[in-house]
Order: structure tokens, then C-alpha cells, then sequence
């Protein structure tokens, strides 16, 4: 059975337009995940990528229209500039690490709910209240919004590093234990086609 560790941050727009996708492909061929979220301008630093207001205008222009056309293509309600990005991405990250931890719930449901207040619903996932409806709304108990704190800075920063270790340099990013890797949610389709041993 192959396993996912699955890099991103809480405030991706492609991790959000990502969806559920990964968990149903997971599902299909029986695979298994951990959620392993991260500070991406911190791995863009360490991977020569460049944070998204800091590239050259042609390159920003670009990702405006890349984002609106992949969210008219899965039908998805998407703000283009959410009234809370960017904001401080420690604390839901440290949310779905505690709910990890803890069990009992739906992590991928937690995560996209997280994506979906920040990119469709104008919400600030750093706002403790936010957190809290995303963990319940996923059927975890929203207390652990405040536990675990030193645990999740700790697998936070974890995180980055095993993301550098394993070939990751951006977000969503996809590392299966067969030794393939895949960035972007573009490349759900190339995953599922490697599951299922065609790719």
C-alpha cells in the first residue's frame, strides 16, 4: 500500500483549488497520507523560489489569470484577493498537526476547510474562531486549537526541513513512497496514474 506525505500551506491558493482530489485518489487505490503542512516562503528561501509579490510583474499578471482560470474550471468559488492573505499561517498549521495527532475527524475535510474560509468565504485563518469552526466543522473537538502549541511549532518547522529533504521546493507537493514526487495540483491526475501503476 503507498503512502503520501503530502507538503503544503494552509494558505495556497492551488492547495485550496486542489480539493478533496488527493484524498479520493488515495481512497482509489488504498493509499495512506500524513498531512505535513509548512512555511512555504521559508522553503521557497531555501529552494530558490521567490515569494509571490517579490517575482517580476509578468509572472504575477500570469498567476492572476492562471488562478481564475483554474477555479472556472472546477467550478469553485474563489476570491483573487482574499481580504486576509497573506496573514500568519503558524497557527492552523499547528490545528491540523494537533488533529492529527489527536484522530477522530476528517484531516482532509479540516484542511480544505481552512483553504476554502481564506479563499472563498474572506476569513482570517490565523483568527483563533476560524480555526476552531474549521476543526469542528471536520468533526474534531475545536479545543485542540489550543493544544499541543510547542508540539506543532516543533513539527512545523520539522516539516520544512523533511520537505527539503525529500525534493519538495513548492505547494501542494506530493511525496510517495514509491520515490516519485509531484508539485502542484495540476499533477493530481499524473498521481493517480501512478497509483494505479501506469505512470
Amino acid at each position: 500500500m503507498a503512502h503520501i506525505d503530502y507538503f503544503f500551506t494552509t494558505l495556497s491558493p492551488y492547495a485550496y483549488l486542489a480539493g478533496t482530489q488527493m484524498e479520493e485518489i488515495a481512497a482509489r487505490h488504498g493509499a495512506t497520507i500524513t498531512y505535513k503542512p509548512l512555511d512555504v516562503i521559508a522553503l521557497f528561501g531555501r529552494t530558490g523560489g521567490t515569494p509571490p509579490a517579490q517575482r517580476h510583474p509578468n509572472r504575477q499578471a500570469y498567476r492572476l489569470q492562471e488562478l481564475t482560470r483554474q477555479a472556472k474550471k472546477r467550478g469553485m468559488a474563489f476570491n483573487l484577493k482574499p481580504a486576509h492573505w497573506p496573514t500568519n499561517m503558524a497557527p492552523s498549521s499547528y490545528a491540523v498537526i494537533a488533529a492529527q495527532n489527536a484522530g477522530g475527524g476528517d484531516l482532509g475535510a479540516l484542511c480544505h476547510g481552512l483553504l476554502r474560509a481564506c479563499w472563498a468565504e474572506n476569513k482570517d485563518i490565523a483568527d483563533d474562531a476560524v480555526i476552531k469552526a474549521c476543526l469542528a466543522d471536520a468533526g474534531f473537538d475545536p479545543k485542540l486549537a489550543d493544544s499541543g502549541l510547542l508540539e506543532g511549532a516543533e513539527t512545523y518547522a520539522r516539516n520544512l526541513e523533511e520537505a527539503v529533504d525529500k525534493g519538495a521546493f513548492g505547494a501542494p507537493f506530493y511525496v510517495v513512497d514509491t520515490g516519485q514526487n509531484f508539485w502542484g495540483q495540476d499533477r493530481l491526475d499524473d498521481l493517480d496514474q501512478h497509483l494505479a501503476g501506469h505512470l
